[in-house]
């Protein structure tokens, strides 16, 4: 009679302890919606399909034009009858890595760089629709598939395999997977990792989720950024492809000036107060 009265009583912490855990309200947290909306909608997904599927028009169209760059600082001389190659941005361009979003949430952190490699090195990531389809469509054509990553050297490895597992193109014997820190000039601005593919490649398309992917002027004033992407308003859509990533990116930290020191208060801040809306109503 003890024991039994005793596993009941057991039974009932259990099922009140699993009824507490379940009433648990979620903590807010600002990358809720922008995570959901990039893991599990078929609008994010819907999006990266057409971009890739616009990107095979354009790759066709910039092997046959000689003149065709989309490196138009980093290309440099006679580049006309360099191979081709086209250079693609990792993470959420290529790589959907919401499941260490969804950590961050779930856990109340924010990105560190040691989870992050440790995120890396589980070799989790996934392949944004589309991209493995266009990534061997373009290396089938003999185009030379570049990755351009902020991801740290120290990651490449992981990084590798995790890629191969999904069916990306490997580069063969050329190293194509440069990334930050590999040698001493290649910081998180990929200019200098461009001019290093433009010495020996005609660079046909772009690819990235961020402006930095595109233009190292990225942390510049939100006033600057705009006027930069209006001098290439031309090139978007045709030699620069944008995936869409609402859950970071340098138009995340401009409106705080880049300032990471600044506290979470002080940035969601200074987000509020950029940004433009109706009056309201007329009383």
């Amino acid at each position: 009679m003890i024991i039994a009265r005793t596993l009941a009583l057991g039974a009932i912490t259990v099922v009140l302890g699993a009824g507490a855990v379940r009433a648990e309200e979620p903590q807010p947290n600002d990358l809720l919606e922008a995570t959901l909306w990039t893991q599990r909608s078929v609008e994010f997904k819907g999006n990266a399909l057409t971009v890739y599927a616009l990107a095979k028009i354009r790759l066709d169209q910039a092997l046959a034009d000689s003149k065709w760059t989309a490196a138009p600082v980093e290309q440099q001389g006679d580049y006309q009858n360099l191979p081709p190659a086209i250079v693609l941005d990792l993470d959420e361009t290529v790589l959907d890595n919401s499941a260490y979003q969804v950590w961050n949430i779930k856990a109340g952190q924010s990105f560190s760089l040691k989870t992050w490699n440790e995120f890396c090195a589980a070799q989790i990531s996934r392949a944004i629709p589309g991209s493995v389809e266009f990534t061997q469509y373009a290396d089938s054509k003999g185009v030379k598939v570049f990755y351009l990553s902020n991801r740290d050297v120290v990651t490449e490895k992981d990084t590798r395999e995790n890629m191969q597992k999904l069916g990306y193109p490997m580069g063969g014997n050329v190293d194509t997977f440069l990334m930050q820190n590999e040698q001493k000039d290649w910081g998180s601005k990929k200019g200098t990792r461009r001019a290093f593919i433009a010495k020996d490649y005609r660079i046909l398309l772009e690819f990235g989720d961020n402006f930095g992917d595109f233009d190292d002027r990225y942390t510049s004033p939100e006033v600057d950024r705009l006027k930069f992407f209006d001098e290439n308003r031309d090139r978007w859509g045709r030699e620069w492809l944008v995936i869409a990533n609402p859950t970071y990116g340098s138009f995340d930290a401009a409106p705080f000036g880049f300032d990471y020191k600044k506290s979470d208060a002080d940035k969601r801040k200074a987000k509020w107060d950029v940004l433009e809306g109706w009056a309201g109503p007329k009383e």
